[in-house]
């Protein structure tokens, strides 16, 4: 019986023992989920107060967050509510719905294609790196090469709609020219004369080694573009609309081969960082050789032809991927249009070196 009552009491010391063990490592485990919750707060915390636009310095005054280091539009909330500013308005009206106003069916005039000034110049032309007007007030007037002249606002937004739009040129003292000439001057306003800032117009790719390939940007194009642009090229309309909702890329109803996008440099920088839709600098999709190719692809398409008689009088001065000639350094019109552009961007300096040095001997 003694024995019985002694091997009961030593079980119940056991389970007792038990119990305080399993009470103190729950309540550990207590402890450390409780410090656990603390620490992942207080990181995300400062992960969410660090992604604020607006902190607090050591006097508590607020900060704005710091601005990227390109180009940005200025606010259409700080367009003033003056007669001014209504033009302002109605000129990026006017850019963002061209169609609208002076489309095939037009409610002011007829004189374009049907495509918006933002299928080019995205956002209104406020995109960065979208081909956007940032530098446009701050650099012109100025002298470009092909036309060789002095050109104005007013010319260079007359080469769009001749040449991008495929259509007529405005009357330069409409109240649309001067529309969109204000806003252009509007969202230029805090560039200083004369400068070219970062995060304006196109990015420039580096030269490929080798010739763009349209065969290689055809299978770019049906995997990233066709989706929307359609394999064709021909775009999808707006329902119900005169704009596009995305527009053509080739055929009679995109621009002309007198358009600054029919450069390929210039269209592999629009895509490289703009396309496909929703893509935003300094993100891409597409590699370099990507978007040299699609662009390629797209430019090997037809579409309108335009009369380039005029242009660049001095052929010294055309760019290396015109791809129309003559030419003075000796290349085809197949390299000055698919590349490799490095030869002719050295033969051209080789050419420039080699004019100095005649001059300096004349002396």
């Amino acid at each position: 019986m003694e024995n019985k009552t002694q091997n009961y009491h030593e079980i119940l010391a056991i389970v007792k023992l038990l119990q305080a063990i399993t009470f103190l490592v729950l309540l550990a485990v207590v402890v450390i989920g409780i410090t656990l919750v603390e620490v992942y707060t207080g990181v995300f915390s400062r992960v969410f107060k660090s992604s604020q636009i607006i902190a607090t310095n050591n006097n508590s005054q607020p900060l704005l967050k710091e601005k990227p280091d390109y180009w940005t539009a200025p606010d259409t909330a700080t367009i003033p509510n003056t007669p001014e500013g209504e033009l302002i308005r109605y000129g990026r009206n006017l850019i963002a719905h061209t169609a609208e106003y002076l489309g095939q069916n037009g409610s002011v005039m007829q004189i374009s294609n049907g495509m918006n000034c933002q299928n080019c110049h995205l956002e209104a032309g406020t995109k960065p790196y979208g081909n956007n007007y940032g530098s446009v007030a701050s650099t012109y007037p100025k002298f470009r090469a092909r036309s060789g002249t002095n050109e104005t606002i007013v010319k260079r937004v007359n080469d769009c709609f001749e040449r991008s739009l495929n259509g007529k040129a405005l009357d330069s003292n409409s109240r649309e020219m001067k529309a969109i000439v204000a806003y252009i001057k509007w969202l230029g306003k805090d560039v200083p004369k004369e400068q070219t800032v970062k995060g304006s117009g196109i990015v420039d790719l580096p030269f490929l080694d080798r010739a763009a390939s349209p065969e290689k940007g055809k299978l770019v194009y049906e995997q990233k573009c066709a989706v929307c642009h359609k394999k064709d090229g021909s775009g999808e309309p707006k329902p119900n609309s005169k704009e596009w909702l995305y527009p053509p890329l080739w055929g009679e109803k995109s621009y002309n081969h007198g358009a600054g996008m029919y450069r390929i440099s210039r269209l592999a920088g629009y895509v490289k960082y703009n396309m496909p839709l929703g893509v935003k600098y300094p993100n891409s999709q597409l590699t370099d050789e990507e978007a040299w190719d699609v662009a390629a692809y797209i430019n090997s398409m037809p579409r309108p032809a335009k009369d380039l008689s005029k242009d660049w009088p001095d052929i010294t001065k055309k760019p290396l991927d015109h791809p129309f000639g003559p030419f003075a350094d000796g290349f085809d019109e197949k390299q000055h249009k698919f590349g490799p552009f490095a030869p002719i961007k050295a033969k051209r300096e080789a050419m420039e070196k080699s004019k100095q040095s005649i001059k300096i001997a004349q002396k």
